[in-house]
């Protein structure tokens, strides 16, 4: 019987199968059921029979159509930087997913990843920001607007909590996996049909080409996990075997990229948002060195050992995207 991650793996491998399987075909009257719901719903909002809490200040919400990790967390943090160089006190709220926390909460950068989540510690990590997390985002970013200085907010995901209003949103795609399928859940990884995507303000493609708004995730350096003042250049890795950890929305990007560095990467792939423990490392020797993502990283403080070392990486934004993102600003100004 397969374990929660191989489920998942298999799963995966049916959505971005090259070529619609028997599994997608099988399922595409429900998705079809599904696509019907994510109109409906996006309909209704439009319509304003739902409605929509609109923040006082410009709100960013950075998502995307399919599920799992697409690398939205570290455009949202380069996102930050490149409004706050521009004057801008940007605010940012999240999920906080998997967190245990109920209602709202306040994230810092030693909080416990397990109460408010993973990526919400990395992004108040990363930046300093105020960042608030909720399941209700609204509630989120009416929080952070009443409680402080913020004047613009970015939201970590949220392409489709409507019950937020927006005033420019960005769809991340993953320039490898694209949009698998094309099919909405449960057929495909999609959880609104692709016709959404003519409805963004920007499309922005992880690892795309200059003919695209496009950003790339590229690090410089390896930080120890037990002391993060210890750090390594990446040519540390040329030519060393390494114990690859990675508990994200697609592993296979990190452990490629370690490879590229020239480092001989045994794989060890985990759900996303997976919740490592002490006996997860029980395994491993003193002599093993361990490399995992930023994210994996902050819920491994606790039981962190010497050899244990995590791999930051920031977003590049390319000009196109600059310049679109720029273009898109200007119209928030009075």
């Amino acid at each position: 019987m397969m374990n929660k991650s191989g489920i998942e793996a298999w799963i995966t491998r049916h959505w971005y199968s090259p070529h619609k399987t028997w599994f997608a075909y099988g399922l595409m009257p429900v998705a079809a059921v599904f696509m019907q719901i994510a109109y409906l719903r996006r309909w209704l909002y439009k319509k304003g029979w739902l409605t929509s809490y609109r923040a006082s200040c410009p709100v960013i919400v950075v998502g995307n159509i399919s599920v799992g990790g697409v690398g939205k967390t570290p455009l949202v943090v380069a996102l930050y930087f490149f409004l706050k160089e521009r004057g801008w006190t940007p605010g940012i709220v999240t999920r906080g997913y998997r967190g245990r926390y109920k209602g709202v909460a306040w994230v810092a950068a030693d909080s416990d990843p397990n109460e408010v989540g993973d990526e919400a510690v990395l992004l108040a990590a990363r930046t300093g920001a105020a960042v608030v997390v909720s399941r209700d985002r609204s509630s989120a970013v009416r929080v952070l607007t009443h409680e402080t200085a913020c004047d613009i907010v970015l939201s970590d995901d949220g392409l489709q909590h409507y019950g937020m209003g927006r005033d420019i949103e960005i769809a991340v795609i993953d320039a490898a996996r694209k949009l698998g399928n094309r099919l909405c859940l449960p057929a495909g990884p999609l959880r609104e049909p692709v016709s959404r995507l003519k409805k963004v303000d920007i499309v922005a493609v992880n690892g795309g080409d200059e003919s695209q708004c496009a950003f790339a995730l590229s690090g410089m350096s390896l930080i120890n996990v037990l002391n993060p003042t210890i750090t390594q250049g990446v040519q540390a890795l040329f030519g060393k075997k390494i114990q690859a950890l990675a508990g994200i929305g697609s592993p296979k990007r990190f452990f490629d990229y370690l490879r590229g560095l020239g480092a001989e990467v045994v794989e060890h792939a985990f759900p996303d948002h997976y919740a490592f423990q002490a006996s997860d490392f029980a395994c491993f020797s003193a002599s093993d060195v361990l490399v995992m993502t930023e994210k994996d990283a902050v819920k491994c403080r606790v039981f962190a050992k010497e050899n244990m070392w995590f791999f930051p990486v920031e977003a590049h934004l390319n000009a196109l995207f600059i310049n679109k993102f720029n273009g898109c600003l200007k119209h928030l100004l009075p």
